[in-house]
């Protein structure tokens, strides 16, 4: 029985073979515990400064651009300098804009320009960090070791994702914003003590320079394989149409459950979490493309569902299932990347990464704010959901390599294979990501 547990649970082989995983993995889990502080007590002080969803949603808007541009430049740093000072120089800089919401909220008449000013910020540091995290565990944790290292991070973000929200709502609800911003400035200190602490990842030998002509030959690559370009455009429909996240305050206010605002944004969490304990039969399945689409297709489903939903605690399971089917799709979109793509372009195809799984968000923010400001935050939901399912649908029909994806028969998989550089996932929170 003993023995059968201990299949089925996390190898922790990392955690005791790797220093920097081990600071790597608490340094993650308390910037989460600070950022969704901010995350939740962000969209809601706009939301009592303006009362208008479409001034909410805005947030999506002024963060797009940055993180486009930053993102794109990230992917290159990250193969071009040490990546151990990028993630040091960021997150210091993530705490100092955090310092900004603070000082905000304690004045008496708090303003609403700087929360926007520090959302554009955010978005620009995070796009030149993520990049730089998504390329470094490879070099962080043995090869054999990728599999266990990646399912522990994964566990990471859930642990954070389903505690996180709710105590950050409750928080925010019974201690208003200072509270909340204080606890993000004192966990990014902490984050940035431990960052230090890790060892220098110098780039390898000979790397080049960021510059555009490297951005473009990544962008290049993607472009020339169906597969990868698949990949992208199916999580950013899925995100531009069906992620209401930014209008939870209103869906809370409609369905007279302000007590339920942190759970909505746990929901999903949960449902990952779920799908992930659950999930000994992904490695024995090839088909990784078919997990993108029917990922896809179940969260939208259940992002329709939670919209049309009048009864709170149905409107929470729709959200979890919708966890589920983004975890299932990020799974399948990670595996492809790593499956398929080189090593030398690593960091420039996150950056790239960063885009689909970060700009599909932003822009879904902007979609649900305004379309919640016309009909009301239930509809804005529900209709996005079928969107998205239609969306996917079209995708699907125009790029069938993506759907006929098969790692003993691809011809970019076999070739990493041969090569020795396939690795397991290592992006730390698909499908969560959001």
């Amino acid at each position: 029985m003993i023995k059968k547990l201990g299949a089925v649970l996390p190898d922790l082989t990392p955690w005791r073979s790797s220093r920097d995983f081990r600071l790597l993995w608490v340094q993650g889990l308390v910037t989460y515990l600070g950022s969704v502080m901010a995350l939740i007590a962000l969209p809601l002080q706009i939301k009592e400064l303006t009362g208008s969803p479409l001034a909410v949603g805005a947030m999506g808007a002024v963060e797009l651009v940055p993180l486009v541009v930053f993102g794109l430049y990230g992917g290159a740093l990250a193969d071009a300098v040490d990546r151990r000072k990028v993630i040091v120089l960021t997150e210091a800089g993530l705490g100092l804009l955090a310092v900004v919401l603070l000082l905000n909220a304690l004045l008496p008449h708090p303003m609403l320009w700087p929360l926007y000013v520090v959302a554009a910020g955010v978005a620009a540091l995070a796009g030149l960090q993520r990049p730089a995290l998504d390329s470094l565990l490879a070099r962080i944790v043995p090869h054999d070791q990728l599999a266990a290292a990646a399912a522990l991070n994964a566990l990471r973000w859930q642990a954070g994702a389903i505690g996180g929200p709710a105590l950050a709502g409750l928080v925010v609800a019974y201690a208003g914003n200072v509270p909340a911003y204080a606890t993000t400035v004192v966990c990014f200190c902490a984050s940035v003590l431990m960052c230090r602490r890790l060892s220098p990842v110098p780039p390898v030998e000979h790397a080049a320079k960021p510059s555009l002509r490297g951005i473009v030959e990544g962008a290049r690559y993607a472009w020339s394989r169906p597969v990868l370009l698949g990949t992208y455009a199916v999580d950013l429909a899925a995100m531009i149409f069906a992620f209401p996240n930014t209008i939870f305050p209103f869906l809370a206010d409609e369905l007279d459950a302000d007590w339920a605002l942190g759970l909505m944004y746990s929901a999903g969490a949960v449902g990952s979490l779920l799908l992930s304990l659950t999930s000994g039969w992904v490695s024995r399945t090839q088909r990784h493309g078919l997990f993108v689409v029917f990922g896809a297709t179940g969260w939208g489903l259940a992002m329709a569902a939670a919209g049309w939903a009048s009864n709170v605690w149905l409107v929470l399971v729709f959200l979890g299932l919708a966890g589920a089917g983004d975890m299932l799709s990020g799974l399948g979109r990670s595996t492809i990347w790593n499956q398929t793509i080189p090593d030398r372009l690593r960091g420039r195809l996150a950056g790239i990464e960063v885009l689909s799984y970060s700009v599909g968000p932003q822009l879904g923010q902007v979609r649900a704010g305004a379309m919640a400001g016309w009909t009301g935050a239930r509809p804005a939901i529900w209709s996005g959901g079928l969107a998205c399912v239609a969306a996917v649908g079209l995708l699907t029909a125009a790029l069938p390599k993506l759907v006929g994806y098969d790692a003993r028969t691809d011809e970019d998989a076999l070739r990493r294979a041969a090569e020795g550089t396939a690795t397991a996932p290592d992006r730390e929170d698909v499908g969560a990501d959001r």
